[in-house]
């Protein structure tokens, strides 16, 4: 395993620690980090920890499934203690670009629906400005290329003036979500002010959701690739 594996994992048992309680409702995080985080938590259950869980995406379903944990559908679970997800990229203020995997718009469903969201990752996530991952805009099928032209004007008025953005495609299709929409990946440099646009992204019709995460971040557990650990929490 790579010494940034390990500092994912690492990072996966500091979170148990600090921030998980016998009788939870938790919500579980899609990515690599999260996934090792799962894998943990797993390990705990199997050795009697009581949780009501439920997840961000088909992929987390999978990896908590073969971990031994049950899942509860996100209509039945009500008001959740706690998400624990991974970001793409994270400044020092805790605003974040998620959905590498294609799941930001569940993640950010399942985030506003908790008391409290808490990020798990590594040393290498974490960055001075949001800008260098693309940022994901989820759009419907429909009129996309009208979407994206909307999405340009938006980046613009940003100061974002020179953004490359490309519909996201694997295996010669394109990426199609959870939700059943497509994806179009921002390559910006610098985002100036996230938290801005965010909301104007959100205003475009045709967008269904974006993947800047301004708001929802309580704190950071990150691993070192020494193998150290670090808890960082918004307002501390």
């Amino acid at each position: 395993m790579s010494a940034q594996d390990e500092a994912k994992k690492a990072a996966g048992r500091r979170v148990i620690e600090e921030f998980v309680t016998d009788g939870m409702k938790l919500g579980l995080g899609s990515g690599t980090t999260s996934h090792f985080f799962v894998r943990e938590l797993g390990k705990h259950v199997a050795n009697g920890l009581k949780l009501t869980c439920t997840t961000t995406s088909r992929s987390t379903n999978d990896v908590a499934r073969e971990a031994g944990i049950a899942l509860t559908d996100p209509n039945e679970i009500g008001e959740i203690d706690l998400t624990v997800d991974g970001p793409d990229e994270i400044d020092r203020d805790f605003n974040m670009i998620k959905g590498g995997g294609a799941c930001l718009l569940w993640e950010k469903i399942i985030a506003h629906a908790s008391k409290r969201m808490i990020t798990v990752c590594d040393e290498s996530k974490i960055v001075d400005r949001l800008g260098g991952f693309p940022l994901p805009v989820e759009v419907v099928q429909f009129a996309w290329k009208q979407t994206e032209r909307m999405v340009t004007e938006a980046l613009a008025d940003h100061r974002i003036k020179n953004a490359v953005i490309e519909r996201r495609m694997r295996d010669g299709q394109p990426v199609v979500t959870d939700s059943g929409n497509f994806i179009l990946d921002c390559r910006c440099g610098v985002i100036p002010a996230p938290a801005r646009l965010e909301i104007e992204l959100n205003r475009i019709p045709g967008v269904v959701e974006n993947g800047l995460f301004t708001r929802e971040s309580r704190g950071m557990v990150v691993g070192r690739f020494d193998g150290s650990t670090y808890v960082a929490l918004r307002g501390a």
